[in-house]
């Protein structure tokens, strides 16, 4: 069964990443944040497309999995510019799609990724950089049809600040958010295995694979 489930998800994915190409041009350079299999698989369709595909990259703190991003693209063949995340701003001007994955998706089209995700989402929508995200319906939250919220998980402090930097520095809390909320209004488009689909429709997809009272 176990077997199965992971044939399955690897298939899921391969088309997602078909479809997912579709929206990317000969020529494209893409944005990234964090590290996404499924946003990684879009750029890889792309590719064996015959497109040039570029990237910048945000090397995502506190973690810096922006960095396993980075190292897989380039293995594609894929030109990488990594930037710091207070950078991102800076470079929306020469990219052509902003392109994320997601730990969660609400019924409402809200995507639940990597704390700075909103940030960035909002920051293209001002630029006028269209934001993709690609996620497997895997990751669809059929909870929220019935108003469940999705809790965001706080990490250890140590992943921000050392013991000892802490030490120097004083009494001061330390706040790590894995996770952000972006709303619907700043998503282009939410892309799954199953088709494309604007954020405030990807409920009538949940209501089709989980039901009402799911």
């Amino acid at each position: 069964a176990a077997q199965a489930f992971e044939r399955r998800l690897d298939r899921a994915q391969g088309e997602l990443g078909e479809i997912g190409a579709n929206r990317l041009q000969d020529g494209d350079t893409v944005m990234t944040h964090c590290h996404s299999t499924d946003a990684l698989s879009c750029i890889e369709a792309a590719v064996e497309q015959g497109k040039n595909i570029s990237a910048v990259v945000k090397e995502t703190r506190p973690r810096n999995q922006g960095h396993i991003t980075a190292e897989e693209l380039t293995e594609m063949g894929v030109p990488v510019t990594l930037v710091v995340d207070n950078a991102a701003r800076r470079y929306l001007d020469e990219v052509d799609h902003v392109l994320v994955g997601a730990d969660s998706i609400a019924a409402d089209g809200s995507v639940i990724n990597k704390i700075g995700t909103s940030g960035l989402a909002v920051n293209a929508r001002e630029r006028g950089v269209p934001v993709m995200c690609a996620a497997q319906t895997i990751k669809l939250h059929p909870e929220t049809l019935t108003g469940h919220t999705v809790e965001i998980e706080e990490r250890d402090e140590t992943e921000v600040i050392d013991d000892e930097t802490r030490e120097e520095i004083g009494d001061v809390e330390v706040r790590n958010p894995a996770f952000d909320v972006t709303p619907p209004r700043y998503m282009d488009a939410i892309v799954t295995e199953s088709g494309q689909f604007p954020p405030e429709s990807i409920v009538t997809l949940m209501r089709e694979l989980f039901g009402d009272s799911a």
